[in-house]
């Protein structure tokens, strides 16, 4: 495992923008175990949530309540409105929003108990009192999946406290790229298609339930608007455009940094890398969340 250079860290936490897409690589990891480790898998299925995308959609949108699924098709954004439809409200009858929060939790944690058992309770604790503060001053207005989980009660465990804090933070940040997205003129299927013609696998679009014919009226969109040439290979008006939407992501998700301030944000960047970098091993290279690479 390579070290990074301290001045790199300097810089990049003392540029615009550049600390939100830092510290997403270390706390994204954290969440995403949820939808990969085997026991985040068991205990949704404990519960009667058989079958992955029962789970994902229950405890994903648990903290909304017994939703309809037209708010959660709204929320995550890149699902065909079918597949959001076809577990939503159905899955409230399998298993109630507290039912799948509680299972939610118990298999992170439980997750994170098998890939943190080497690090003290200390860093542990540290780590998630750091992250907890990070996620306490998120702004939530305008962020309605972060504002749900941002509402839920604080974990009485380190593991949870981390985990949940990680989850806030993530849903805020996701609230604020779609909102980006939408400010940049691309909706679902445009995005999801930009995305396999850079650096996603056409699996990860077919999956999230867009059929064939919708996904070639994507690209014929994004290749009349320029971003997509002929052949499908992204050109530099493309990736000039979908720069600014990330680059507005990161500005947007900033503040819970600046308000922890550079050398505590620091410190928790360092007490996350090894906790991210564990979670890494149980998550696949292309998955369909678009984990983001740690720094190394």
């Amino acid at each position: 495992m390579r070290t990074w250079d301290a001045e790199v860290h300097v810089t990049a936490l003392d540029e615009p923008g550049r600390t939100a897409r830092l510290m997403w690589t270390h706390f994204e990891p954290v969440h995403a175990v949820t939808y990969f480790h085997p026991r985040a898998r068991a205990a949704t299925e404990a519960v009667g949530l058989r079958g992955y995308w029962r789970g994902y959609f229950a405890g994903r949108a648990a903290p909304l309540g017994a939703v309809e699924a037209a708010p959660v098709i709204a929320a995550f954004f890149s699902f065909a409105p079918l597949m959001v439809s076809r577990a939503l409200p159905a899955v409230w009858r399998l298993a109630t929003p507290q039912e799948s929060l509680r299972a939610r939790l118990t298999g992170a944690v439980q997750a994170l108990a098998e890939l943190t058992y080497e690090l003290p309770e200390g860093h542990l604790a540290e780590a998630a009192d750091l992250l907890e503060r990070a996620a306490s001053a998120a702004q939530t207005p305008g962020r309605v999946l972060g504002a749900a989980n941002a509402a839920l009660p604080v974990g009485e465990y380190p593991l949870a406290r981390l985990w949940q804090a990680a989850t806030t933070l993530r849903e805020l940040r996701g609230d604020g790229h779609n909102a980006a997205l939408v400010a940049a003129g691309l909706d679902p299927v445009e995005t999801l298609a930009w995305r396999v013609a850079v650096d996603m696998s056409a699996e990860n679009l077919l999956g999230r339930g867009w059929s064939e014919e919708q996904w070639r009226a994507a690209r014929e969109r994004l290749t009349q608007r320029g971003w997509l040439t002929v052949d499908g290979t992204a050109t530099d008006v493309g990736r000039a455009g979908f720069q600014a939407v990330e680059d507005a992501t990161d500005l947007a998700a900033e503040h819970p940094w600046r308000v922890l301030g550079p050398d505590d944000t620091n410190r928790l960047r360092e007490l996350l890398e090894p906790i991210a970098r564990s979670c890494h091993t149980v998550i696949p290279p292309n998955s369909p969340i678009m984990l983001p690479a740690l720094p190394g």
